[in-house]
């Protein structure tokens, strides 16, 4: 019997490193061409096309807008000063840029609260209203596919070139003003429509208050704003009151339930989940709209050549727009209702 072992050999740090390499490259190779081979469970598969899906998605998030961000954090926390020859310097300045946008210029946070203001005011007008127009287009009624269209109509025309038509229309630009139209009769036609103190006299024997006269006074004066931007949320309370099973309303018919206590016991708890998600669609898109008030103001500063200034402040905005995401979201959360599936 030979009892002499196998000397062991002893590789260096770098053989180590090239061959944890060549295993890591090859179990990488070897997943891929799974990935891509179509083989594997029906769930693998979907979540195979899945990806696929989004891949160009990833591909321009991780070559144009992550070093974009990355750069626009730098240039927020510098200055630049342009060189004699061409080109331009960035100094480091720590915070300064963030604080001559919170402290030394009062235009911007007048801006930003006004903003955040209007957004108190626009959310639950443009959620309740699309909800309202869902409702009533799931109702089983002649030309009900051609009204879902036509209220899907200013989501197509607000984008695009349409969009910059329609930023320099003055029937819109009369709409939300106070003066309106000169129809040649010496009033305007806003005023003709509806006013605050038409309000003040419809309320005033309900003993409502001045504060909810002018909400409803400038809801009822924004009207067009309103439908133009509900046509995606309107398409969403669509497909949550589809998904409702018609026998839970069959059985809600059974007991002896009114439409009223059906709305409120079955369908809105059970479409509260896209409440939420429209909610934080509506924010999103409130707080990136081309036309909000705090995103021109950046731009403004942004043409004026204070490159650095302009970034904070998107940034601030960026921080602020995201800290109200999250509180909103974690306080809607709290009341959203999940039904559970039985696997």
């Amino acid at each position: 019997m030979n009892n002499s072992e196998t000397p062991k050999v002893s590789l260096t740090p770098a053989e180590k490193g090239a061959t944890g390499a060549a295993a890591f490259f090859a179990a990488a190779w070897e997943r891929m061409r799974d990935f891509f081979s179509g083989k594997g469970s029906l769930e693998q598969r979907k979540a195979r096309a899945g990806w696929i899906f989004i891949l160009p998605f990833l591909i321009g998030l991780a070559f144009i807008y992550i070093p974009v961000i990355i750069n626009s954090v730098i240039y927020s926390f510098c200055e630049i000063k342009n060189l004699r020859g061409g080109g331009f310097e960035l100094v480091f300045v720590s915070w300064d840029n963030y604080a001559e946008a919170l402290f030394d210029d009062t235009e911007f946070t007048k801006t930003l609260l006004t903003g955040i203001q209007q957004l108190i005011i626009d959310i639950p007008a443009i959620v309740i209203f699309s909800l309202f127009v869902a409702v009533v287009l799931n109702q089983k009624m002649f030309g009900r596919a051609a009204f879902r269209a036509i209220f899907f109509i200013p989501v197509i025309l607000s984008t695009g070139l349409i969009d910059s038509i329609d930023a320099s229309n003055a029937l819109v630009d009369h709409m939300g003003s106070s003066e309106g139209i000169d129809t040649g009769s010496g009033t305007s036609a806003s005023d003709d429509i509806i006013n605050a103190v038409d309000i003040e006299n419809l309320f005033s024997n309900m003993k409502v208050g001045t504060e909810i006269v002018m909400y409803v006074t400038s809801l009822v004066n924004d009207i067009y704003n309103i439908v133009n931007r509900s046509g995606v949320q309107i398409l969403i309370f669509l497909a949550a009151l589809q998904s409702i099973s018609p026998s839970i309303y069959e059985a809600c018919t059974i007991d002896g339930a009114t439409a009223w206590e059906t709305f409120w016991k079955v369908t809105f708890p059970m479409i509260s989940p896209m409440i939420l998600v429209n909610a934080l669609y509506t924010i999103i898109d409130s707080f990136t709209s081309a036309s909000n008030s705090v995103m021109s103001y950046i731009n403004d500063i942004y043409d004026s050549t204070k490159t650095e200034l302009a970034t904070s402040m998107a940034w601030i905005y960026f921080l602020i727009v995201m800290l109200i995401i999250a509180v909103f979201f974690a306080i809607a959360s709290m009341y959203v209702f999940y039904q559970r599936r039985d696997s």
